[in-house]
């Protein structure tokens, strides 16, 4: 066990922890400050609903870094949680998954410990500071925005160390849970395309509640039974292909694509721990 630092002021530990995400920005967070900070831990919040490709990432960011990636489990289960709420899905409203699957586990590891949170926001980013710990001992650190690094910046730290970005980006925009709230209907259709097995799953979640008429569906106007009709398919890569043409006339980047979205066209803030 490594021997913990001291706070000037009293006797608690000090302890530096880079959060994962399995995702670009963080990953290339760990290749810059890799040797830079003495008895730097990196962690991730292992909700148990990833995707194989982002365990698959993670293997090789921790051979690369030569250091162990302490994963953080749930006390309890995204389907047991689920349960004792009565099938009420998380949403941008309710984002109970991310306190109780990412957030509570980080606390439980921490403790008390004084602890210095470096989290992969980009300087290029819209204002945001994530969704993590309100806990005092809890002081986050964004190097990229204090040292200005952009997605371009990223992007180059991630190919000159050999690890290149995580497969999932051909048809996703974002990592976290296959089934997050937050994704847009082409990468819903990417997710059924690539991993069947986690769609039917993540759409077994769904249900209607016949006594009451509520639908509980990850998105609010569409559930994924919908979503797979052949003609829905085909017109959510029709819109796609369309946005992604325009991407050179408007300036836009690979993932403003993924994420600009006619009706629902609101930047939307992803869990970072």
């Amino acid at each position: 066990m490594k021997e913990k630092r001291q706070h000037p002021e009293g006797n608690r530990p000090v302890r530096h922890i880079l959060s994962l995400s399995g995702g670009k920005d963080s990953s290339a967070l760990a290749i810059y400050l890799k040797d830079r900070i003495p008895e730097l831990e990196y962690v991730f919040a292992d909700t148990g609903e990833e995707l194989p490709e982002t365990y698959e990432y993670l293997e090789r960011l921790e051979a690369f870094l030569g250091q162990p990636i302490t994963y953080l489990n749930p006390e309890r289960s995204f389907e047991t949680l689920l349960k004792a709420r009565g099938g009420f899905l998380p949403s941008p409203q309710a984002r109970w998954c991310t306190e109780y699957l990412k957030i509570k586990p980080f606390e439980r590891y921490l403790k008390d410990d004084l602890c210095y949170n470096y989290i992969g926001i980009r300087a290029d980013e819209p204002y945001r500071k994530g969704y993590i710990s309100s806990k005092p001992n809890i002081i986050p650190r964004y190097p990229f925005v204090e040292d200005g690094i952009t997605e371009e910046d990223v992007i180059r730290i991630l190919e000159d160390s050999g690890l290149g970005l995580p497969t999932y980006y051909e048809w996703r925009s974002r990592s976290g849970c296959y089934f997050c709230f937050f994704q847009r209907r082409i990468e819903w259709v990417g997710l059924l395309e690539h991993h069947p097995d986690l769609f039917i799953r993540a759409m077994s979640f769904e249900k209607f509640d016949v006594d009451t008429g509520v639908r509980y569906t990850w998105n609010e106007t569409e559930s994924l039974a919908e979503l797979t009709k052949p003609e829905r398919i085909r017109q959510i890569k029709e819109e796609f292909a369309w946005r992604k043409s325009r991407r050179h006339k408007v300036n836009l980047s690979l993932a403003d694509v993924f994420t600009f979205d006619d009706e629902e066209s609101e930047k939307r803030v992803i869990c970072h721990l």
